[in-house]
């Protein structure tokens, strides 16, 4: 099984997590953000992760630090559990209606971490959580698991369904990318022969 732990602790934020990426869609996540934590929740059981995660961070001051930070160490548990990233797909990407709102998700675990994040949401905040720090998760997520990263809301009216849509597709992308493919077992998924 592919799995990872991870402890991080700066000034502003002290953050564990437990990652398995065999797992079967459970949860224990915790970062004072409410909403934060249900979006977690849905990419952990969409993508059938299992995923542990309490983050204590400065919310006093902003919820930057702790939703930046959550991304990094989300990054560091997946680029942990991969380990070599032998026989992985490598590349996965989901197209997720949610009602009225339309996402689409593609990502590349070839070790270039890019990011283009676009998800059309026009309101400060999506329950507690402020929504321009969903790109800046996301940023510390593809930084740190040598991720390529491209998400885009295509239409929708509920900024909650924009954001929702993005985490589901997001889970359903990685389910696939990290995943192997029993042929190709003992090779990188990369004609240079290094990720």
């Amino acid at each position: 099984m592919r799995t990872a732990t991870i402890q991080r602790d700066t000034k502003e934020t002290r953050i564990s997590g437990i990652l398995k990426i065999e797992g079967r869609g459970r949860y224990v996540i915790s970062t004072g953000i409410r909403f934060f934590d249900h979006m977690l929740e849905l990419f952990t059981k969409h993508g059938g992760f299992d995923l542990t995660l309490k983050a204590e961070g400065d919310l006093d001051v902003d919820q930057h630090h702790t939703v930046e930070d959550v991304g990094i160490v989300l990054g560091q548990l997946f680029a942990t559990a991969l380990g070599d990233r032998k026989g992985i797909n490598r590349a996965g990407y989901f197209v997720l209606p949610m009602d009225e709102t339309l996402a689409v998700v593609a990502v590349d675990l070839g070790g270039r971490p890019a990011l283009v994040y676009k998800d059309l949401v026009k309101v400060r905040l999506v329950g507690d959580l402020q929504t321009e720090l969903a790109e800046d998760f996301f940023g510390g997520f593809v930084h740190h698991a040598g991720a390529n990263l491209h998400a885009k809301v295509l239409y929708g009216r509920s900024n909650h369904h924009k954001l929702e849509a993005i985490f589901k597709c997001f889970a359903r992308a990685m389910k696939f990318a990290c995943s192997k493919d029993a042929r190709l077992k003992d090779q990188l998924p990369s004609t240079k022969g290094l990720l």
